[in-house]
């Protein structure tokens, strides 16, 4: 391990997009792990203090940054969501691309303090959320959850996500217990107007080119499942509200 920071990711289009976002700068610099999660197992990440798993194209990362995160431990990831998508076969667990029991068994094996992750909406009506609640409070998670759109926070688009987090319930680091955990209730972080960030630019260039360069679809589907940094950051902001 070389650096504090772990990025999974089993695409090389967006592997090598992380790569240059650390590069330049945007996001902390970290190791880029290219292989399917299936793959990887705790002794790959125990030791680093922050890991993005299904890091995509680095909206995780920048989100900490933009809610004053800083280098303290975290897990973040946004499970595929094709199984749960509405634009999808909607065969929700029984599809292949359903990876959360992966995830899960690492952080049951690795206990990281706090999680992060998000999903598309519907998967809450399909009862995602209720076996991703069941498994963290299995393992001594208290979770909480919202469904927050990003035209909620000043941006030209719905883009309705449910947002969620896992803290470990035992007391340590000063989490709540799971009888205190309020965060649905206590969302009520009030943004700034919409600010265009790097991810905005890079998006409007991408998808203003020909048709014919090569790798464009690819670019603007990478897009098109990433979350939004803004409403990632004040989801994260509330979370440190509540459980400082």
């Amino acid at each position: 391990m070389s650096q504090s920071v772990y990025y999974n990711d089993s695409e090389p289009f967006v592997c090598a997009w992380l790569k240059n976002l650390i590069a330049a700068g945007l996001i902390p610099a970290g190791d880029v792990d290219e292989r399917p999660i299936q793959e990887v197992t705790p002794d790959d990440v125990k030791g680093y203090t922050q890991a993005h798993f299904f890091a995509g194209i680095g909206g995780w990362p920048y989100a900490l940054q933009l809610a004053g995160w800083g280098d303290r431990p975290v897990w973040t990831g946004s499970c595929p969501c094709q199984p749960f998508s509405a634009a999808g076969h909607q065969k929700s667990h029984a599809d292949g691309r359903h990876l959360w029991p992966v995830w899960y068994d690492l952080i049951r094996e690795c206990h990281p303090v706090a999680v992060f992750g998000e999903q598309v909406s519907d998967a809450a009506g399909l009862g995602w959320l209720d076996a991703v609640a069941l498994d963290l409070e299995s393992a001594e998670y208290a979770i909480g959850a919202c469904v927050l759109d990003a035209a909620s926070f000043g941006a030209p688009h719905l883009r309705k996500r449910l947002w969620w987090v896992a803290a470990n319930s035992s007391g340590e680091s000063g989490i709540h217990k799971p009888h205190d955990w309020q965060i649905p209730q206590r969302l009520s972080y009030n943004p700034p107007y919409w600010e265009a960030s790097p991810w905005d630019e890079a998006a409007a260039k991408v998808c203003s080119v020909d048709d014919g360069v090569p790798d464009r679809v690819m670019a603007t589907e990478k897009f098109g499942n990433a979350i939004v940094p803004q409403v990632a950051a004040a989801f994260v902001r509330a979370y440190m509200d509540c459980a400082p």
